[in-house]
């Protein structure tokens, strides 16, 4: 087997969105984020601490759906390792030479994972403006940087054996009494995870995880939307996750992608750090102040793109979540009954 790239962390999605003027007032406007490059078809999208080109791609499709997720690897070298490891892997494979993929990105390969997710691995990108002193351009949620994926699947013990060949830690996880796996959080870098996996039919992405530096602007973030009558592009939350101990809430962007603005996880970088392991009927998983998942939370997500922009086909989970009332994240859901 080929050896694994040398993932440094997850870099930035891109989202297929039916109408870009609509997608433009809720990223930009709403949650503040800053445009580093748009063109009739897409607009390029970063935080305030983000000195890359991107974090968020938006392009405008006849769909909305995840078009791929993008790690960035350490070296060009690893840009070469990564197309190998997945064509022993027997997986689609397609190298993007600099200038044909995306806009701001150096040579890149995309694939199609074991999961059946288009995933993007490049090291070179463009680099932008230091903003993070820009207080004046510091607008709505004040996001700093994307800080994890959150993907729908129905095999998490595939998931989290995929990521660990490709050297991912396990920060937590959520298991039944037997120790079989309804959720996990991965990292490369040194957080709670850049990438967590949710038990469901998939592939799907469930949502993506932006960070900000204060529970203040998450709070705040809620507030706007309130004031200016667009509460319903809140989901859940505020509130604080058992996993992870984030502070967050969830929206809803025009086309239905999920978004967290989330804040507070903890550092993960010691050699000697340990899997946290939360049991599947603990109700503090769920939300630690145990409020309720609501349906859509664990039901809804976004279809995902395969290399030449077709919707991949669903499967469904191998484990029914719902039998232990366990929600996406691998959150339960309270029984009204109860």
């Amino acid at each position: 087997m080929s050896t694994a790239p040398d993932v440094v962390r997850s870099a930035y999605v891109q989202l297929a969105v039916t109408d870009l003027a609509a997608a433009r007032w809720f990223w930009v406007d709403m949650l503040g984020m800053h445009v580093q490059h748009e063109d009739a078809g897409a607009l390029h999208l970063r935080g305030t601490d983000e000195l890359t080109h991107h974090s968020v791609v938006l392009r405008a499709g006849p769909v909305a759906a995840l078009d791929h997720l993008a790690y960035r690897v350490r070296t060009p070298d690893d840009v070469d390792k990564a197309e190998r490891f997945f064509k022993d892997l027997g997986r689609p494979v397609r190298r993007l030479p600099a200038g044909t993929g995306t806009h701001g990105v150096g040579d890149a390969v995309r694939v199609v994972d074991p999961l059946g997710f288009t995933v993007e691995f490049f090291h070179d990108i463009a680099r932008g403006e230091r903003l993070i002193q820009r207080y004046d351009l510091h607008r709505g949620a004040q996001i700093a940087r994307l800080d994890h994926f959150n993907i729908c699947t129905p095999d998490i013990p595939a998931a989290y054996e995929h990521y660990k060949s490709l050297g991912f830690g396990c920060s937590e996880t959520i298991e039944g009494d037997e120790h079989e796996l309804y959720a996990a959080w991965m990292f490369r870098k040194q957080t709670v995870h850049d990438v967590a996996f949710t038990g469901g039919a998939g592939p799907r992405l469930h949502h993506i995880g932006m960070a900000t530096h204060e529970s203040h602007q998450v709070l705040h973030m809620a507030d706007i939307l309130g004031s200016l009558r667009k509460e319903h592009h809140i989901e859940r939350g505020p509130g604080r996750h058992g996993v992870s101990n984030a502070f967050y809430v969830y929206l809803r962007d025009p086309d239905g992608h999920r978004v967290e603005i989330y804040t507070s996880d903890y550092y993960t970088g010691d050699p000697d750090h340990e899997t946290f392991r939360w049991n599947v009927h603990d109700d503090r998983r769920r939300d630690f102040w145990g409020n309720a998942v609501i349906e859509s939370w664990y039901k809804e997500a976004s279809p995902a793109l395969d290399l030449d922009g077709n919707v991949q086909p669903i499967s469904e989970a191998a484990l029914d979540e719902s039998a232990v009332q366990v929600g996406a994240d691998g959150l339960g859901i309270i029984d009204p009954s109860e």
